[in-house]
């Protein structure tokens, strides 16, 4: 006799179903795990054995035998344990096994028999939903898998025998219940910002239209403060957009029990970061900082400290909005839909360009160091301004600044404006920065005087095709914060001078 179980594969964000056979049948006694799992697959034979003889049952003297097909799919992962071990119970009669057929089935078993939480709930439950399957996982992520569909049959048991007295009859397990994470208690606000206008100014209107940022300046100027203040401003997550910045969590394992949160993601990853880290990728092809980021903010500090390749690599996913991982065997593509926020000293002692500083290096200090950045990578960055020092005198002299809530508001109607006007045109886009080059230039076409204006600009800039259209996206956006439906000259100077030439040959 064979007995079927579903459970599913990760490749990316999604979840492809995996048929588990099992077999009991006569031969020399051995429990065999094939097609293609990986070791923490082949060892899920102990821990099924060992959580079978916790519950109460014991393993025939017979041979048993796993398939786990496709058997040309890599099976990685510690989910596949319950599916196997229900497989078995089904094989030997503990549990009738046309109970099973419209589940999909993951989690991890421990030597108790208890369940653990495992990583891709949520996909796993988005996918088993589309097969039209109910899902069955452990107690620890029953919260995240009710988040995929309100009408979905879910069973979330703490452990194998649980799971065994609800399909007897014997016990009953009730559906779980999505949960949010609380809302935290307080963000920094702007309001604690002194001075730094054009630095808040900038950064309200990257905001609102979800533009890339760099930020230079001396140690201490504020720059890091400033980005940590982004998520205050930023709207919360839409529906859709929750759904796919929680299923990237969650196949990093990063929901803490199983509870989603509406707000953005912001992840701040260290200069020491590798390629893998940043973009994706080691054995497993898991989701990066870049994927993790996704619908949110990635903010890197000491931008010229990251290795200079680590960077590059982010120009692909800052174009496309997809971080893709290739491997000999099989490729993933990740969202990487990201709002990039960058700081930078001016130059490696920190002070180049101010006031009485005078390098011992000169000019080259600076020209160096701004060079580990690469013109392609600067040229996705619309927005790129000077932070200067704040003086002691700024922080004395009383002040009152605008608090986040205030910005907050303006950016949110400005996406409002956007979402609408993209709605219109049948284009899925959320923001500015995100619409394609066509789009954009019917959209932010710009008045007489903004046209003549632009022309000449251009040319004394030598602004590249990418350039160009960036330019317009900034445009586009200040007119949205000002509530105005055409482009005029003051939003392409305003949009200019964010925009600036390029680190290098300021440094020159």
């Amino acid at each position: 006799m064979v007995s079927r179980v579903t459970t599913v594969a990760f490749q990316g964000i999604e979840a492809l179903p995996v048929d588990v056979q099992v077999q009991v049948g006569p031969g020399m006694v051995a429990f065999t795990v094939v097609g293609l799992p990986d070791k923490a697959v082949g060892e899920s034979r102990e821990r099924v054995r060992a959580a079978l003889h916790a519950s109460g049952l014991a393993l025939p003297a017979k041979r048993v035998t796993v398939n786990l097909a496709p058997a040309d799919l890599p099976k990685e992962g510690s989910h596949y344990d319950l599916p196997i071990a229900l497989g078995v119970m089904a094989a030997i009669g503990a549990i009738p096994a046309d109970m099973l057929a419209g589940y999909a089935v993951l989690g991890e078993l421990g030597l108790d028999g208890m369940l653990a939480p495992v990583a891709g709930v949520l996909p796993a439950a988005m996918g088993a939903n589309a097969l039209g399957k109910g899902l069955i996982c452990p107690a620890a992520s029953g919260a995240e898998a009710a988040w995929a569909d309100a009408d979905m049959d879910i069973l979330a048991p703490v452990s194998l025998i649980q799971l065994a007295n609800h399909f007897k009859g014997t016990q009953v397990l009730s559906r779980p219940a999505p949960r949010l994470q609380n809302a935290p208690n307080s963000l920094p606000d702007l309001s604690e910002v002194k001075g730094q206008e054009t630095a808040k100014r900038a950064l309200e209107i990257s905001a609102a239209g979800g533009h890339n940022l760099l930020m230079c300046g001396p140690p201490g100027a504020g720059k890091s403060m400033l980005a940590s203040r982004l998520p205050s401003i930023l709207p919360p997550l839409r529906p859709r957009e929750l759904l796919e910045v929680s299923m990237i969590a969650s196949l990093a394992g990063e929901l803490a029990d199983g509870r989603l949160t509406d707000r953005r993601p912001f992840r701040a990853p260290h200069h020491s970061a590798s390629m893998a880290a940043l973009v994706g990728g080691g054995i497993k092809a898991k989701p990066g900082e870049v994927s993790l980021a996704h619908n949110g903010v990635l903010f890197l500090d000491e931008l010229p400290e990251f290795n200079p390749q680590v960077l590059d690599s982010l120009r692909q996913p800052l174009e496309s909005g997809q971080a893709v991982i290739a491997r000999a065997n099989h490729r993933v593509s990740y969202p990487a839909r990201i709002q990039l926020i960058a700081a930078m000293n001016p130059c490696r002692c920190g002070y180049a360009g101010e006031p009485g500083h005078q390098c011992k290096r000169g000019a080259r200090c600076a020209t160096d160091y701004q060079a580990r950045v690469s013109g392609p990578l600067l040229d996705r960055i619309d927005l790129r301004i000077d932070v200067p020092a704040v003086t002691a005198a700024d922080l004395i002299t009383p002040g009152t600044s605008e608090s986040s809530a205030i910005v907050a508001e303006r950016v949110s109607k400005a996406r409002d404006i956007q979402r609408e006007r993209f709605v219109e045109c049948g284009i899925n886009a959320l923001t500015n920065a995100e619409a394609p080059a066509s789009v954009i230039e019917t959209i932010a076409a710009p008045d007489a005087a903004g046209l003549q204006f632009l022309h000449e600009a251009a040319h004394s800039l030598a602004l590249s095709a990418r350039g160009y259209h960036r330019v317009m996206k900034l445009a586009r956006t200040l007119a949205d914060l000002d509530g105005l439906s055409t482009v005029g000259r003051v939003h392409l100077a305003e949009a200019l001078s964010y925009r600036g030439q390029d680190l290098s040959r300021q440094a020159a």
